[in-house]
């Protein structure tokens, strides 16, 4: 464990499961204390707790859904209470509707609707509510996806527009806190071995026609991801702001 990180404090929504477990558990490697939410993986997100807390770092699990912009608050004021500060704002937790074409009669609005709720303006809340307690100097780092800036498929157009959306306010957000000193930057993975992508593919083995879209013909390790977030949580990324980060093999270009 490097200690680039020590003395820092971490909050990683949707934190209990894929991408957010390994981003949680890539900053306790680098010595942050860890915070994360979760919606009902209870058992998941204790079990990642200990498993931190095993590294030597100080870490808690909060019951949070980010579909209630209302719980935004609550969640900051806990992570304030039990470690003090927040220097660290990984806003990870989102959802994926089914995908459907715009013009099919039996279009699920209410999952799609949901799905802007949650990564859109769940997304907002939290930030709001760290931006001003948020630590001068710190890092806020959303994780956005690849379709946010190619709609790669069809029946993502919703899916699409909450992701670019969140581009959009991203930018914002850094030209607001530039000031304090607090970088702001998406991470855009293209596919990883999560549930969201078995969700959209019905496993983990992406098929041989989408494989061949990419340059580098696979997708992303959880790794590869998170260590791309690590580095714009750290002390070398302090001079990048503003960006938009593709982490997915070439996909797109």
């Amino acid at each position: 464990m490097s200690n680039i990180l020590t003395g820092k404090i971490a909050l990683v929504t949707g934190g209990s499961r894929g991408l957010g477990a390994a981003t949680a558990e890539a900053l306790a490697d680098q010595g942050a204390d860890v915070a994360i939410s979760y919606v009902a993986s209870a058992g998941k997100a204790e079990a990642l707790v200990d498993k931190l807390k095993a590294k030597g770092v100080r870490a808690l699990a909060i019951q949070s859904d980010q579909a209630d912009t209302a719980a935004a608050k609550p969640l900051i004021e806990k992570v304030l209470a039990h470690f003090g500060k927040l220097d660290i704002l990984v806003n990870n937790a989102a959802i994926v509707a089914k995908g459907q074409m715009v013009d099919d009669l039996a279009l699920d609005t209410a999952a799609l609707d949901r799905q802007w709720q949650v990564n859109v303006m769940g997304v907002v809340a939290t930030t709001r509510a760290a931006a001003s307690v948020l630590s001068d100097g710190g890092r806020i780092i959303f994780i956005g996806s690849l379709n946010g800036t190619h709609a790669l498929v069809s029946g993502v157009a919703d899916y699409a527009g909450a992701k670019a959306a969140i581009n959009g306010y991203a930018k914002g957000v850094a030209r607001d806190l530039g000031g304090r000193s607090i970088t702001v930057n998406v991470v855009q993975p293209g596919a990883m071995p999560t549930d969201m992508m078995a969700n959209v593919f019905g496993g983990t083995v992406a098929p041989e026609a989408f494989l061949d879209l990419h340059p580098i013909r696979r997708i992303a390790t959880l790794e590869e991801v998170s260590e791309v977030i690590c580095f714009l949580a750290g002390p070398h990324a302090g001079y990048m702001t503003g960006g938009i980060i593709d982490v997915a093999g070439g996909l797109g270009i």
